[in-house]
């Protein structure tokens, strides 16, 4: 199968954040990098479409990524210095609700087998790369046995637990399969579809805004406490979905945050920049379920370009 390449072109976030498109401006160019796929490029700029159905097969990785990430090896090029913390944001492995389609928020659900090898094979690929000096992780099971595996294969490090890093409360819908809560909590569905941000939900759960408040406030204080190092935290898709937001404010809504995808921030006093996004490229034995499900109707965006 033949692969057509697609060159992004990244600028800081503070310059704008705009939207992928086959005329865009370099502009302010920070980096250029080469993202491959099987598809055709049109086949690429319409792929995640709004009303898409949640396809919950998994997917192997015979590619190096998927279409819509950037490289992790991105990073070994990169030169720190003290202006700047390097965060390197993983998600959890994967659960069997993950695979089944049902919505965890903050419930405590395990990592199911390809999880536990999953949350392996990014330890293996993050161990091999510059030093991590610190390891973070929201304290739900999920995230916190990925990031203990990490921390173990990263020098025997201890993790730190951080509720703030949590998965968005989702409330009433909490359990339930997502193709099931319109009929079982009509009102937590329907305020989990909302487009407002400060839309509680039923049942205890969270609004967008808040959700957005605490995990960027983690973030920030994460940052500042490592400048010149390099720090890996574990979290969630409802979380990685508001650093990108925070670090992108006009970037659009686009992509998926698969479990165990990779995703690098430079975070300064004044300014959030992406450095990488969405790899995968360790999962080469598990592969990775299509949909990213993670209970949240929110899809990511590709990249800050």
């Amino acid at each position: 199968m033949g692969y057509s390449k697609l060159s992004v072109v990244r600028t800081h976030c503070s310059l704008g954040c705009y939207p992928l498109s086959p005329g865009f401006s370099a502009g302010s160019v920070e980096i250029a990098v080469c993202v491959k796929s099987p598809a055709p490029i049109e086949t690429l700029l319409r792929a995640n479409l709004p009303n898409q159905r949640f396809a919950l097969t998994r997917h192997s990785t015979h590619l190096v990524n998927p279409p819509h990430s950037l490289p992790m090896d991105d990073s070994k090029s990169s030169c720190m210095d003290g202006s700047y913390a390097e965060i390197v944001v993983v998600r959890h492995g994967e659960t069997e609700w993950n695979a089944d389609g049902r919505i965890q928020g903050h419930l405590d659900v395990e990592l199911n087998e390809a999880g536990k090898q999953q949350a392996v094979l990014v330890a293996d690929q993050l161990s091999k790369e510059p030093k991590i000096s610190a390891v973070y992780s929201s304290d739900l099971k999920r995230a916190l046995v990925t990031a203990e595996t990490i921390a173990a294969r990263c020098g025997g490090l201890e993790v730190i637990t951080d509720p703030d890093l949590r998965e968005r409360n989702l409330g009433d819908l909490q359990g339930l399969v997502l193709r099931e809560a319109a009929k079982h909590s009509p009102k937590a569905h329907k305020a989990f579809l909302s487009h407002r941000t400060d839309q509680d939900i039923p049942g205890g759960g969270e609004s967008l805004d808040h959700l957005f408040q605490r995990c960027t406030s983690s973030l920030q204080r994460i940052g500042k406490k490592h400048k010149g190092e390099r720090v890996v935290v574990v979290s969630h898709g409802g979380v990685i979905r508001s650093l990108y937001q925070r670090a992108c404010p006009n970037g659009k809504l686009g992509g998926k945050v698969l479990n165990t995808s990779v995703n690098i921030f430079h975070l300064s006093d004044e300014e959030w920049t992406i450095k990488s996004w969405g790899d995968v490229s360790h999962l080469h034995q598990t592969g990775y379920l299509k949909s990213g499900f993670g209970g949240d109707k929110h899809l990511v965006s590709l990249v800050c370009s």
